[in-house]
C-alpha cells in the first residue's frame, strides 16, 4: 500500500496574493515613524519571515524599542487595511481547485507553514472558505521565523507523516531552505515574491508555473517513491 503524503503549503505569495496588503502596511508603519520609504521590492522580500524578523531585516539600523513600535503600527495597519475595499487578499488562480482536488484524496494531508500569526491565518482561510481543508496549521506565534525547519518539524509530528512522504510549496527562498532542512521535497512557485533562479539555488527541485502543474508533478514523484521497494 502506498504510504500517506504530507503537503504543506505557504500562505502569502502561494495560496493567497497579499502583495498590496503588505507594502501598504508597512509602507504606513514606516510613515507614521517617520522613516523613510522602501522600494516595493524590498519590501516583498521579507515576505514569509515572522512578523519580528521581517521588520529586524528591514531596519537593521533601528534600535530594539523602534522596531517594536514599528512592528505594533503593522498589525493595527494590516487589519485596518482588511476593511478597505480596494485592498484584499484573493487566491492565486487554480489555488481553491488544486486545493479542493488534494483534499478529496484519502492518501494525502494538507497543512500550512507561514510567517502570518495565528489570527491572520484563520482571518484569510475563513475568507475563501479554506481551513476545514487543513489538518495541520503552523506560524509564527508558535515556531522560530522560516527558514528554521520547525514548522515542517511539526506538522510532519502532527500527521505522523515522514520526511521523504512530505512536500513544502512556497514562492520564497525561506520556504526551499525549511524543506531542505526538514527533510522535505522543496517545490517552488514562481507567481510568488522571490525570483525563480533564488529558488533554486535554495533547495527547490522544481519552480511550477501554474497551479495545475503541482499534481502531475507530486503524483510522478510520489509514484517514484513508492515503487522504489519494489513488487513481488
Amino acid at each position: 500500500m502506498a504510504s500517506r503524503k504530507l503537503v504543506v503549503f505557504d500562505c502569502d505569495g502561494t495560496l493567497v496574493d497579499s502583495q498590496h496588503m503588505i507594502v501598504a502596511a508597512v509602507r504606513h508603519a514606516f510613515q507614521e515613524h517617520s522613516l523613510p520609504d522602501l522600494p516595493r521590492n524590498a519590501i516583498l522580500s521579507i515576505v514569509g519571515l515572522s512578523l519580528e524578523e521581517a521588520i529586524s531585516k528591514l531596519l537593521p539600523k533601528e534600535d530594539a524599542s523602534t522596531r517594536t513600535l514599528v512592528k505594533e503600527s503593522y498589525r493595527q495597519a494590516f487589519f485596518h487595511l482588511r476593511q478597505e475595499p480596494d485592498l484584499h487578499e484573493p487566491l492565486f488562480p487554480g489555488t481553491l481547485e488544486v486545493l479542493s482536488a488534494l483534499a478529496a484524496r484519502d492518501d494525502v494531508l494538507l497543512g500550512v507553514a507561514t510567517g502570518k500569526s495565528q489570527r491572520g491565518l484563520t482571518s484569510i482561510l475563513e475568507l475563501h472558505g479554506l481551513k476545514d481543508m487543513f489538518v495541520t496549521l503552523q506560524t509564527a506565534d508558535g515556531h522560530p521565523s522560516k527558514p528554521h525547519p520547525s514548522m515542517l518539524l511539526k506538522a510532519m509530528e502532527e500527521t505522523g507523516i515522514a520526511p521523504q512522504d512530505t512536500a513544502i510549496i512556497g514562492d520564497t527562498s525561506y520556504d526551499m531552505v525549511m524543506g531542505v532542512g526538514a527533510g522535505a521535497l522543496p517545490i517552488g512557485v514562481s507567481w510568488g515574491y522571490h525570483e525563480v533562479e533564488e529558488l533554486m539555488q535554495h533547495g527547490a527541485v522544481s519552480v511550477l508555473d501554474t497551479f495545475d502543474e503541482l499534481i502531475p508533478f507530486l503524483e510522478n514523484g510520489w509514484k517514484q517513491t513508492d515503487g522504489s521497494s519494489g513488487s513481488d
